[in-house]
């Protein structure tokens, strides 16, 4: 199905207690949500969502959660799907792949006819063996490791993103495009970026590591690491980190040591705008972030109206957001073109039928499609931008040096 190019993380704990107020599920459990119906009037279509609400997934979850909700009740203030509206259905892993068993068992019992899985990476995995035991399709919203949709069992699950399998390559674009050939990279210490050093930094013979210094995730100071990678003297320093209280000492700490070098990070950064207001004033002055959202992109400008309205106008918008909302949109398309939910072979079918869908997040020409062989939507590099924070630690757009190709 072509589709015309005219459609269209303090953090978590905040956050947190909005979304358990608003769905009132907690650890393993589920709920339903009830947005109004608007001009629909049919039976309702029902949509089973895992989101980790409470766990360590939630710090993103919630975020994708909320615009979830938000693209459901939109779609139904605009007559449903097929005349019918949507309706979800709420349960929560707490991104432990124990408990994704019986949460979605619980979803499908309750009538879903579909899952949006917004959790861990490991959750999401676990749910996979589970999807094809319930044959019903899902998509995972924010998911970013091609491992959710690799075989086995991966006839039935679908993301979006472009994965960190596609950074290295946007990162070496960028040096070279700014002659940068050694650089210095300050990380933290958990697993997970250890793990996504490995994948990442291997992969990138563009450039010379002159020298790699690691903090504890909860240091209190970094300056003696970022004095090391000084001595080092790189052309452009890397910070690869969860984000949150180190990332913005490791930039306050940079721009303090090292100020007018380049500094580039990972997306984290980018999507956590409460770390913004934490860093001193202009440290984030000229970072440069792996991004997804990109304001030339005219549905971004869209979604972007519209969750200001439903939040404030101080609501900044986040990758999260909009991999959320497009999700929403895929199934709403998958569902007319199947001509109903309640066929699961004939609507996977549908998922695997879209092409060509405008993205809400990358770039303007970034489109998202599926097939019985892809079931990563993102067509080509251009899913990813890189953003460049101005002197008001906030994100000022695009970086004029270098933005990923739409090839691969």
């Amino acid at each position: 199905m072509a589709i015309s190019k005219g459609t269209t993380t303090g953090l978590v704990a905040g956050l947190a207690a909005l979304a358990l107020a608003a769905t009132g599920c907690g650890g393993g459990g589920s709920d339903t949500d009830e947005p109004t119906s608007g001009t629909a009037t049919g039976a309702p279509i029902i949509i089973g969502m895992d989101e980790d609400s409470t766990g360590p997934g939630a710090s993103y979850s919630i975020i994708a959660g909320k615009t979830i909700r938000v693209a459901v009740q939109d779609i139904n203030d605009k007559g449903g799907v097929l005349g019918r509206p949507l309706k979800l259905v709420v349960g929560n892993d707490e991104s432990d792949p124990t408990k994704v068993p019986a949460v979605l068992q619980k979803l499908a019992s309750q009538g879903a006819k579909a899952f949006l899985l917004q959790s861990g990476s490991a959750a999401v995995m676990q749910a996979k063996s589970t999807l094809t035991q319930l044959k019903l399709p899902a998509i995972a919203p924010t998911g970013v490791t091609s491992t959710l949709v690799d075989p086995p069992n991966n006839e039935l699950i679908y993301m979006l993103a472009n994965t960190t399998a596609d950074w290295a390559g946007v990162y070496c674009g960028a040096f070279q495009a700014a002659n940068i050939s050694k650089l210095g990279v300050l990380t933290d210490d958990t697993t997970t970026i250890a793990a996504l050093n490995k994948a990442l930094l291997d992969k990138m013979p563009c450039v010379t590591l002159v020298a790699t210094e690691k903090g504890a995730a909860n240091a209190s100071d970094l300056s003696a690491q970022v004095a090391r990678l000084k001595n080092a003297n790189p052309d452009a320093v890397l910070v690869t980190s969860v984000g949150g209280a180190f990332e913005v000492l490791a930039q306050n700490t940079l721009a303090k040591q090292l100020s007018g070098k380049p500094r580039f990070s990972l997306a984290s950064i980018g999507n956590q705008p409460s770390s913004w207001k934490l860093a001193n004033a202009g440290a984030l002055d000229g970072l440069i972030f792996m991004g997804s959202i990109n304001q030339n992109n005219p549905r971004t400008k869209a979604l972007t109206e519209l969750l200001k309205k439903k939040n404030g106008d101080d609501y900044d918008i986040t990758a999260f957001d909009a991999q959320a909302w497009d999700s929403v949109q895929l199934l709403k398309l998958a569902i007319e073109k199947a001509g109903g939910p309640d066929d699961p072979a004939k609507l996977n079918e549908a998922i695997q039928s879209l092409s060509g869908y405008p993205a809400t997040f990358g770039q303007e020409n970034f489109t998202l499609s599926f097939s019985p062989t892809k079931h990563l939507g993102a067509d080509g590099l251009c899913g990813l931008s890189l953003i460049e924070f101005g002197a008001d630690n906030r994100p000022k757009g695009p970086w004029a040096t270098y933005q990923p190709p739409c090839t691969a």
